[in-house]
């Protein structure tokens, strides 16, 4: 009798299975209603309308996804750091107190000395340090000079990516610590998630929502992009550039590209020109190249003093690129006009860069002026 209930019951389920099902409509992603019976893709990416079967549900969001650039798993950009001897210097430096720092023949020595540092931004490199009643540092030029000010300790090690093929999406570096958001907008609930100062994020979509521009770096994850030096990624030449060398400085961004072959193969964040000591936009060459250089500006007003500066790239008259040891931050203005980048990037773009090699400095924001005569002759 079981049995028997048994083998009724699975013939009416089957019954049930056999019989002609109401037709559902599918809607595709162009809007068309197939025919009843069409069949719905594998849930995969799909860019282009596949002929057999409807890219629906899984695979439209996911479609979605990678025509924004995200995968899952995220794919690393096609990048690593570059060698990290690169951020070595065989210098020790010394950073002045504002004050009027006397030089002497001897140390130990008081009084007015044999000549002095007005005061000002000056750092000096020093090759000795004793203590004669009175810790006393040891120029290069033989002079000696009492410790008023402190000794630069280590020097930061920040290096950009180097590339070995374009990447698909735009990228950035956080300059501050900021929170990410799951929507654009600065009453957005928030991911309980924050970047820290120069984590690489990639970068999909810009919204501006509260008057503001928003970064998306992932599914449900935003940042304000303000905050956020981001790479835009073009390999044509700019106007005026006739090799397929080039370096691209985003002054609105604060971020340095470089270009080989139509590829990016370099960028990092750096640090551009004050208001009223701006970085003037145009397209220029460089014309010089130096290890090292001492830089200075003698107008009691605004004196600065740098000793060995490294890398140091010409390319504007005063105006260059090159390592800045005593900056511990970058991705906002904060030069006198020069392209300030860390020790290790300095030295990088020093190795690649040839005389001749072109530069080309923009302002996408259009708020850096362009009138030369707002420009001065001495930068830092």
């Amino acid at each position: 009798m079981k049995k028997t209930l048994s083998l009724l019951v699975s013939f009416g389920i089957l019954i049930t299975l056999i019989q002609p099902q109401p037709a559902v409509a599918i809607q595709t992603l162009s809007g068309e209603e197939p025919v009843s019976g069409a069949v719905v893709c594998e849930p995969d990416v799909y860019l282009t309308k596949p002929g057999d079967c409807f890219p629906l549900g899984p695979s439209q969001f996911l479609t979605h996804l990678a025509s924004l650039g995200i995968t899952y798993p995220q794919r690393p950009l096609p990048a690593s750091k570059p060698d990290p001897s690169l951020t070595e210097l065989p210098y020790l430096y010394f950073n002045l107190d504002y004050d009027y720092v006397p030089i002497y023949s001897a140390p130990g020595e008081r009084g007015p000395g044999i000549n002095q540092f007005p005061p000002g931004f000056v750092y000096v490199s020093y090759i000795d340090r004793v203590d004669a009643n009175g810790i006393y540092y040891l120029l290069q030029n033989g002079g000696w000079i009492p410790g008023k000010g402190a000794r630069v300790g280590e020097i930061p090690t920040f290096q950009g990516l180097e590339f070995y093929k374009t990447p698909n999406n735009s990228f950035g570096w956080p300059f501050e610590l900021i929170p990410v958001k799951s929507a654009p907008g600065y009453n957005a609930p928030s991911t309980n998630q924050w970047l820290n100062p120069f984590d690489v994020i990639q970068i999909y979509d810009t919204q501006n929502v509260d008057n503001a521009d928003w970064n998306m770096i992932g599914l449900d994850q935003w940042v304000e992009a303000r905050k956020v030096a981001q790479v835009v990624i073009n390999t044509i030449p700019p106007e005026g550039v006739t090799t397929d060398r080039w370096i691209d400085i985003n002054l609105a961004e604060q971020t340095l590209a470089v270009y080989e072959n139509r590829a990016l193969v370099f960028a990092t964040v750096m640090a551009s020109g004050i208001e009223n000591f701006w970085t003037k936009p145009g397209t220029f060459q460089i014309f010089q190249k130096k290890e090292t250089e001492t830089m200075r500006n003698n107008d009691p007003s605004d004196f600065f003093y740098l000793d060995n500066v490294p890398w140091t790239m010409y390319f504007d008259g005063a105006r260059a690129l090159h390592g800045a040891y005593w900056r511990t931050r970058f991705g906002y203005p904060q030069s006198h006009g020069c392209i300030n980048l860390s020790v290790g990037d300095s030295h990088w773009l020093f190795n690649w860069a040839s005389e001749g090699d072109w530069v080309y400095v923009h302002d996408p924001s259009g708020q850096t002026p362009t009138d030369p005569n707002l420009f001065p002759d001495y930068a830092y």
